[in-house]
């Protein structure tokens, strides 16, 4: 735990100086240990003189922050009005098949290629113009 203390600590430390340093910690602290867990959030608040319950109700509110860690790659699919006028909706299906228990994924509601679309994204890498087979080989190669 001194390990993880003294780690939150210098997270802290580095974003503290910064106006609204909360979000920023808490994506170092999710990028660092894979998820902000009760334990983090404690330190999180503890180190910004926040309430546990001021920490948790951000964490909570917003889907990208975990709990505990969740090691399958993830696949963000792009459903906003661009992606499904270009048949995103129609190839989910075949996504959800291909993704199984192995790869997480998750809704997104733009990845900037609205001309190029249905789109995903892949850690930093971008992909467009996906139809259900392009799609389903990019979730196995995640």
């Amino acid at each position: 735990m001194s390990s993880k203390l003294e780690k939150i600590g210098e997270i802290i430390a580095e974003h503290r100086h910064r106006e609204g340093p909360l979000l920023p910690i808490l994506h170092a602290v999710q990028e660092e240990f894979g998820c902000v867990d009760a334990d983090s959030e404690a330190l999180i608040a503890n180190g910004l003189n926040l309430s546990r319950a001021d920490v948790h109700g951000v964490v909570s509110f917003y889907h990208d922050f975990l709990d505990k860690p969740d090691l399958r790659p993830v696949v963000q699919i792009c459903r906003a009005e661009a992606c499904k006028a270009r048949g995103v909706e129609q190839i989910m299906d075949a996504a959800t098949a291909a993704a199984g228990e192995r790869v997480k994924l998750t809704t997104v509601y733009c990845l900037g290629l609205c001309s190029a679309g249905p789109a995903a994204r892949v850690g930093d890498r971008l992909h467009a113009r996906l139809d259900g087979p392009a799609l389903a080989q990019v979730i196995e190669n995640a």
